[in-house]
């Protein structure tokens, strides 16, 4: 009887954050510079993890303002939904480096176990107080964009840098107060769980939405049922539902009515209930007036 079509280009959260990540980027590596310098100063394992982890967050806001700026970009005749799904692969990324900087943490902690050195407890105190209000002021920056897994992905790692940085610092006054050298590596991996601990959720997000899996916050059962409810509609079948960027859904569906002079209006209703109901933007519907049998999903 005829597919009804909607589609709609939006920014869905990412024009806001240009200038937090150009923000939070350009205080991440004037940070990092400052824990190098003041790492080998105060010969401390944790400063000079919490900057490999810094630095690897510098990479990650770079990588996640990319996705987005490329999600933004229109279609072509060759990429029909445009570059939207850049952010997923941005979101995969970032896990991906996480990763990376948990090893490198971990390991060059355990050498500092096996191998001590000193540290000087109240550098580390400082610079540490330092990357509190850093991070801290970051993760702000990106607070309202939770919905967006590549936003989230930015604020969680800097909320965690916020966190690594108070155990940072308490490692500083552990040194300070009783000399105890072994806390500076201790300390170091708890960074890499914190980061673990933070990293496998994003991955395991971002792997799911990059193999076109429904978003979590979707229901399949409960968008068929929503369909068909609708007035006149008799089934609903080759339901799928995907993602289409971390912000936007894809769906496309078959409708089954007997009424032959209603497919307009159903449509309308259709693509309302997966709007107000779902968000879902971008639907593509086949309003029929039979369904066959020994139809097979597809």
């Amino acid at each position: 009887m005829g597919a009804g079509h909607s589609h709609h280009d939006h920014d869905h959260g990412h024009r806001d954050f240009t200038r937090a990540f150009a923000i939070g980027i350009a205080l991440n590596v004037g940070f990092v510079l400052v824990e190098i310098v003041f790492g080998f100063k105060a010969n401390s394992m944790a400063l000079l993890s919490d900057a490999g982890h810094n630095f690897s967050d510098v990479l990650g806001l770079g990588v996640a303002w990319a996705g987005g700026a490329l999600a933004r970009r229109g279609s072509s005749p060759r990429f029909t939904y445009g570059f939207k799904k850049a952010s997923i692969l941005a979101a995969l990324a970032n896990a991906l480096l996480l990763f990376v900087a948990v090893g490198a943490i971990g390991a060059e902690a355990i050498r500092r176990l096996v191998h001590p050195s000193l540290a000087q407890g109240e550098t580390i105190m400082v610079v540490a107080a330092v990357g509190i209000a850093i991070n801290g002021f970051t993760a702000l920056l990106f607070i309202r964009g939770q919905h967006d897994i590549n936003i989230r992905g930015a604020f969680l790692h800097m909320a965690a840098d916020a966190g690594v940085s108070l155990a940072v610092l308490f490692s500083g006054l552990v040194i300070l107060s009783t000399g105890q050298q072994w806390v500076d590596p201790v300390m170091s991996l708890a960074v890499s769980v914190v980061i673990l601990w933070g990293s496998i959720g994003l991955l395991k997000e971002s792997v799911w939405m990059s193999l076109a899996g429904v978003p979590a916050a979707i229901n399949v059962d409960e968008v068929e049922a929503a369909l068909s409810n609708l007035d006149g509609v008799e089934a609903v079948h080759d339901l799928h539902v995907w993602p289409l960027s971390t912000t936007e859904t894809a769906l496309t569906a078959h409708i089954v009515t007997a009424r032959a002079d209603y497919p307009d209006a159903l449509l309308a209703n259709a693509r309302a209930v997966l709007h107000d109901c779902f968000q879902i933007e971008h639907c593509t519907i086949q309003v029929e007036r039979e369904h066959s049998a020994d139809h097979k999903d597809c």
